[in-house]
């Protein structure tokens, strides 16, 4: 820790200024090249390892393996959101209509600081750090194609982290079990018989009947999920019509569901068929649904999650059981395959997260930084001295 401290205020700059070159300049889910191409730089300049992986965007970094050893994953995300920046900071966003309006941006910064960190004991570390910049979280896409790309291949343990606004500086969320929602999306189509308004009983009104529908919907976590359960039902889009005078052919509404527990996934969406399915028939309508599938729920793994409250402690940080959030997370197809935790960092900000005014206290990185490598380090010395852990999917007994 001693040569950490020494080189403590440069590197603090250092990382400050990556963020910020980020923030300055985002790019959308699978558009990650100049962002890529800046981590490469930052790590290349350091001696760092790339992997060849064959992503697109994205990298995969290695430090360590000159002793034979475990291999333990760090993962950053690196996209931005298709949100127009109302912060007024003299780094905002240069890209119309682009913004790290989720704090991608200091996550990346984190985790190269992390790497800067780990290289400087890469010949003490007992076995191999893999840190994924992982594209396109924001599309729930990217751990799937870093998955595909065969970069958890060996990997015993995997950490992920993401800032929170209502959460002080100095604070880390940590709690095993379910942390962050399953993420579904829903669209609905339901078909009538167009018409002129004045003349409604000549056809068939897909308004209502959507109306109805809609209505009906929020049932379902009322009357068909447990109390001690959680679920959220939202329609936030509805499509129809082109003219005040004229009852259309069709409408069209989408939405999404959020859970926590498998079963209550399955039940949630058998429901909603049945619902959409059933009220559009009463009013003589034909509906269908469509189903896109998101990432599961982020279940973190017992042991590594007292692993990491143990680090944060010993690296200064105030570890706290955090609220779960119904937000979802692709991070959870990773805990299909290996045992990982997701971490919750406290960012004290102005604004919740996707917010135009998103923002993050700053001095946060270098905390956040010397956490990841500090608990990589303690996670690879845990499992070289054998003692395993087990994923949170064959613990439930769920697919990997």
């Amino acid at each position: 820790m001693t040569e950490h401290k020494v080189k403590a205020p440069e590197l603090e700059q250092r990382l400050i200024d990556s963020r910020r070159h980020l923030h300055r300049h985002p790019e959308l889910s699978n558009e990650e090249f100049e962002t890529t191409a800046y981590i490469r730089s930052q790590l290349e300049a350091a001696g760092i390892r790339i992997g060849e992986y064959g992503l697109q965007t994205g990298l995969i970094a290695e430090i360590g393996g000159v002793n034979a050893g475990p291999i333990v994953a760090l993962r950053a995300d690196i996209d931005a959101l298709p949100i127009q920046e109302a912060t007024g900071l003299p780094y905002a966003s240069s890209a119309d209509g682009k913004m790290h309006a989720c704090g991608h941006d200091f996550h990346t910064a984190s985790a190269i600081g992390a790497a800067l960190l780990l290289k400087e004991r890469e010949a003490s570390l007992p076995g191999t750090v893999r840190i994924i910049f992982q594209p396109a979280e924001e599309k729930a896409t990217g751990a799937r194609q870093v998955i595909e790309s065969g970069a958890l291949n060996d990997v015993q343990a995997i950490f992920g982290l993401h800032n929170k606004p209502d959460l002080p500086v100095g604070t880390v969320g940590i709690k095993e079990g379910p942390l962050m929602a399953a993420a579904d999306g829903f669209l609905v189509e339901v078909t009538g018989l167009g018409t002129h308004a004045a003349v409604p009983e000549a056809g068939i009104d897909p308004v209502v009947a959507s109306a109805h529908i809609i209505t009906a919907l929020q049932t379902i976590v009322s009357r068909n999920v447990s109390p001690l359960d959680s679920a959220v039902v939202s329609v936030t889009r509805l499509n129809t019509g082109t003219s005040w005078n004229v009852i259309p052919d069709k409408a069209i509404f989408d939405g999404t569901l959020r859970t926590y527990e498998e079963d209550v996934r399955v039940r949630v969406k058998e429901r909603l068929q049945e619902v959409v399915h059933g009220v559009a028939a009463a009013f003589g309508t034909k509906a269908s649904v469509r189903w896109i599938l998101g990432p599961p729920a982020v279940r973190n793994d017992a042991a590594l999650a007292a692993l990491a409250s143990s680090v944060a402690e010993r690296t200064g940080l105030t570890a706290v059981v955090p609220k779960p959030s119904l937000a979802g997370e692709d991070f959870a197809f990773y805990q299909r395959h290996v045992p990982g935790v997701f971490v919750f960092v406290g960012t004290s900000g102005p604004q919740e997260w996707h917010h135009p005014a998103f923002d993050v206290d700053e001095s946060a990185l270098l905390p956040t930084a010397t956490y990841l490598a500090e608990l990589a380090a303690a996670a690879l010395q845990q499992l070289h001295a054998g003692e395993g852990v087990q994923s949170a999917a064959a613990a439930d007994g769920l697919p990997a």
